[in-house]
């Protein structure tokens, strides 16, 4: 009998053709070696199957050539021919190979298979003199040996997780084809009737399978860039009621992960401006639209073009009321863009807009354009962004979801994906702290 069953062998080529990991990480899950895992792929790609191959097997000297000649002709690699004549082992060739250019043929001799002991037993402190043991004791203490190296092998490929019962008896599952169970049962610390009971509960239909599947939909749905709490609160409003600590739990059992990594800034305390004063003092909570805006530049560069980006950010639902992008941070970057707030503003009155103490902000047009319709103008204190952390939040979403997942080509690519990208966040991208809702959502609806 095979090392592995013809189930396990197709379940692991399965998992390979059919997901998106390498090698490596798919033998690491099944807990095999990859060099294995390719051998049974590319096996299964000629179609010669992946069941046991009969032991001792011998070839005779034309098969030998005429594999050596279809291995050249058709410039294959050595595994690619073992898999094309169903040969398993692609070392064998290497041999072959050197007999068809020596030109004299060499002899394989078949493998015995070394008798494995029914029981085997661990090697003693005491037990230091090797020439009064018996060939089968000898023989019992290098299988221990060799169950004891599959199990540490096996806790590895669980990265040192496994502790719990149900690990252990996973462990013990995989490897008791090989080992006799009661040893395996002993070395694991694991007593035959909790292992029994973890074999059935392992058996049992998977009660989270459902919302696994709309966990896995989502997050792939938002291109990862949702954490386990907004995928919660999306599933929410799809009607399902979840709780978020579940969704955690899930999302780490299924390896997902956002992709975004959020950096905190770190900076000194700074000094106030002589333009304007620091109206907003870190309150980013406003209790109504258009009551307390924010603005900032950021800059991106794409194929040695540098290129810029002037928004303003309405801070009751962190809507994008407008923006402006041009590839020089001259005034007109900002100016249109305050332009366009305006236009959106109507007689809103009480209206604070906040900047760093950028040159933009210091200009007399612009802060006449303020002035003109009554809007208070805030800085913040010299080279200390945080007293800005909104609109820099917003920079950090923006490049972590948007633009450093992307590879652009051209500026008006980059220009394109922005328009695209703030027209989501606005409509579409739920936040926690607006109840789930989008900004534009959230503002329909406390108008209604």
């Amino acid at each position: 009998m095979g090392k592995y069953t013809e189930r396990f062998k197709l379940t692991a080529i399965s998992a390979y053709l059919e997901g998106n990991n390498g090698f490596r990480k798919v033998a690491q899950h099944f807990g095999i070696d990859f060099s294995l895992l390719r051998r049974w792929v590319a096996s299964h790609q000629a179609d010669s199957g992946v069941g046991p191959k009969p032991v001792g097997r011998r070839y005779s000297d034309d098969f030998k050539r005429q594999v050596v000649r279809h291995m050249h002709e058709h410039r294959l690699s050595m595994r690619q021919t073992a898999a094309h004549f169903g040969l398993g082992q692609s070392s064998r060739l290497g041999i072959w190979e050197q007999q068809y250019y020596s030109g004299y043929p060499v002899t394989e001799k078949p493998r015995k298979p070394t008798p494995v002991p029914k029981k085997i037993k661990p090697v003693k402190p005491t037990d230091t003199n090797d020439e009064s043991k018996t060939r089968e004791q000898l023989l019992s203490e290098l299988e221990y040996l060799r169950m004891e190296n599959a199990v540490l092998k096996e806790l590895k490929a669980l990265e040192g997780q496994g502790t719990k019962a149900d690990e252990k008896a996973l462990i013990v599952s995989k490897l008791k084809s090989r080992f006799p169970l009661a040893c395996l049962l002993t070395l694991v610390g694991l007593a035959r009737s909790t292992f029994y009971y973890q074999v059935k509960s392992q058996q049992k239909p998977d009660k989270d399978a459902e919302l696994k599947e709309l966990v896995q939909r989502v997050y792939h749905e938002e291109k990862g860039l949702y954490g386990y709490r907004r995928v919660a609160l999306s599933i929410r409003r799809q009607g399902t009621l979840v709780n978020k600590k579940v969704v955690e739990r899930l999302m780490a059992g299924l390896g997902l992960q956002s992709v975004v990594r959020r950096k905190k800034y770190r900076s000194y305390r700074g000094a106030f401006g002589k333009i304007a004063m620091n109206l907003l003092e870190r309150n980013f909570i406003a209790q109504r639209p258009n009551q307390k805006w924010v603005t900032d530049v950021t800059e991106f560069k794409v194929a040695q073009q540098k290129f810029y980006l002037s928004p303003v950010m309405d801070l009751y639902n962190g809507e994008i009321v407008a923006y402006e992008t041009a590839s020089r941070p001259c005034y007109d970057l900002v100016g249109g863009m305050l332009d366009k707030a305006l236009d959106r503003l109507g007689d809103e009155p009480k209206l604070v807009i906040h900047s760093d103490q950028g040159w933009h902000y210091q200009q007399a047009q612009y802060r006449e354009k303020l002035k003109q319709r009554g809007i208070k103008q805030s800085m913040s204190r010299k080279g200390n962004c945080l007293d800005n952390a909104a609109m820099e939040s917003f920079f950090g979403t923006l490049k972590s979801e948007f633009f450093y997942l992307r590879r652009f080509e051209t500026v008006e690519e980059l220009k394109a994906g922005l328009d695209e990208y703030i027209r989501y966040y606005n409509h579409e991208r739920i936040k926690q702290k607006l109840n789930g809702l989008s900004p534009v959502e959230y503002r329909a609806q406390a108008a209604s």
